[in-house]
């Protein structure tokens, strides 16, 4: 299973990563491994806003359906198409092609885009998806 160092990971198994003042989110392998054949993904609107920690959206496989969350708060800014014709994206290729949505990230006092404290690094995301099973 691939874990790339250079995302930041959420306890329900979304990744992200910081592109200055934007923020790219998907789900991770383990996530898409655990679902199965992705059939169907309902995403945020761009120019809606989304919480960290809250359903913004649904991945639909051929054995459930999952919400989907935000790891961070922020507008949606814009929403993978390709995903409407091919969702079977997300299971090829989830940290690539297979990505959901970009968000806009609001800057800490620094200038920094203000994340949430308790994403996790590639190790402790690691580390929880052994503990899972």
């Amino acid at each position: 299973m691939s874990v790339p160092a250079e995302l930041r990971y959420t306890p329900e198994h979304e990744w992200v990563s910081i592109e200055g003042d934007s923020a790219c989110i998907g789900i991770t392998e383990y996530a898409a491994q655990q679902l199965g054949d992705v059939v169907y993904v309902s995403l945020p609107a761009p120019g809606s806003a989304v919480t960290a920690g809250e359903p913004c959206g649904e991945v639909e496989s051929v054995k459930s359906v999952s919400d989907l969350y935000s790891p961070v708060d922020g507008e949606v800014i814009e929403v993978n198409t390709e995903l409407e014709d091919d969702p079977s994206l997300v299971n090829a290729e989830p940290y690539s092609a297979g990505w959901m949505f970009r968000v806009r990230v609001p800057q800490d006092g620094d200038g920094d885009p203000a994340l949430p404290p308790d994403l996790l690094s590639a190790a402790e995301y690691e580390e929880l998806t052994k503990s899972a099973g």
